[in-house]
């Protein structure tokens, strides 16, 4: 199927735009966006995400204002040309200049949300090593992402009241990722794999004046690395070390408060990513903060904002960012023995 977009020079393959290089109906194409203060007065996220394959797209905006999380959530089936494929119902995703400037809108008052918000970019966007897995056999998991820091501006209204987002205050970060990895529902593949679910994954984003940091780790339960930015070292609870070239630096996270990724879909039950809802389906939900079970599956994945406390040989620095955690199934070096259980 030829679309407009076929009409710039961006093909990879034989293959118009609106067909992907493969038919795995996990294949996708994802947005994420956060903003947030350092007083922890704000915090608010975006997930986009186009599933071709399944024709499906979906979107979720969510913020924390004082101790409450309130999200609206959106799915649609997804338009076969990729350029109208940035905008789910109330919530849209404009690209004002590649890797410099994009805007997010979102109007569903009904819901109790509506906002206009626009994110300048101030570092350049990292390019993170490819992330492959495989289970037994098969391949579950092959995507690129990259990340970017910026500013923000605009307004943000949560039930009616407005708050003004200004660049001197409220900062943040973006990924963009696409290839294979796990959504929808699920679908029959054959013989099932005799293994527990597994995936330990930490992703640390930091904005300081005049420079930021980036930090991300997958591991297997026993602790052995299988994707990592390259320079890092080692990680204890909020803490993290980095060497670059000569310079060692420790960051030292103070925790403000969790923002549940479940408010953009992961792992919601109603909400799921790539899931059929029929051709256009809005909703919303909020919940106080924090939630009273923690370790219940749906509440696992969290991004925590966090003062960040940067000590180089040059001296002190004082940023702000989130350590997000996503730890499900046994992990030895911290502990964990069943899929959702707590620390000891």
């Amino acid at each position: 199927m030829i679309t407009s977009f076929d009409d710039w020079p961006v093909h990879q393959s034989h293959l118009p735009i609106a067909h992907t290089a493969t038919g795995d109906p996990n294949h996708y194409d994802r947005y994420f966006f956060n903003g947030y203060d350092s007083e922890g007065d704000i915090f608010f996220a975006l997930a986009m995400g186009l599933y071709p394959n399944r024709h499906v797209m979906d979107a979720s905006f969510s913020v924390i204002i004082g101790d409450e999380q309130v999200n609206v959530h959106a799915s649609a089936r997804a338009n076969h040309d990729r350029m109208r494929c940035t905008e789910v119902g109330p919530v849209s995703v404009e690209i004002v200049e590649p890797l410099r400037q994009h805007r997010i809108r979102v109007d569903s008052p009904e819901h109790g949300l509506c906002a206009d918000l626009t994110m300048d970019a101030t570092s350049v966007p990292f390019e993170e090593p490819v992330f492959q897995q495989r289970s037994g056999l098969r391949e579950t998991m092959h995507y690129t992402r990259l990340t970017q820091l910026g500013r923000w501006s605009g307004w943000i209204e949560v039930d009616g009241i407005r708050k003004e987002i200004t660049p001197a205050s409220v900062t943040g970060s973006r990924d963009r990722s696409w290839g294979v990895r796990g959504v929808g529902e699920r679908i029959a593949v054959g013989a099932p794999v005799a293994s527990a679910p597994q995936f330990y994954w930490l992703w640390a984003p930091v904005c300081f004046d005049g420079f930021g940091t980036m930090f991300d780790i997958n591991e297997y339960g026993d602790g052995e690395r299988w994707h990592h930015v390259p320079g890092t070292r080692h990680m204890r609870s909020f803490t993290l070390r980095y060497t670059f070239k000569n310079e060692k630096v420790v960051l030292d996270f103070e925790p403000i408060k969790h923002f549940q990724m479940f408010g953009l879909g992961y792992m919601h039950p109603e909400w799921t990513h790539g899931g059929w809802k029929g051709e256009l389906a809005v909703g919303g939900d909020r919940f106080p903060l924090p939630v009273a079970d923690p370790t219940a599956l749906h509440h696992i994945h969290v991004q925590t904002l966090s003062r960040v406390t940067c000590t180089r040989p040059s001296g002190v620095h004082h940023g702000t960012g989130i350590l997000e955690t996503l730890v499900l199934g046994p992990h030895e070096p911290s502990g964990l023995t069943g899929v959702n259980d707590g620390a000891r």
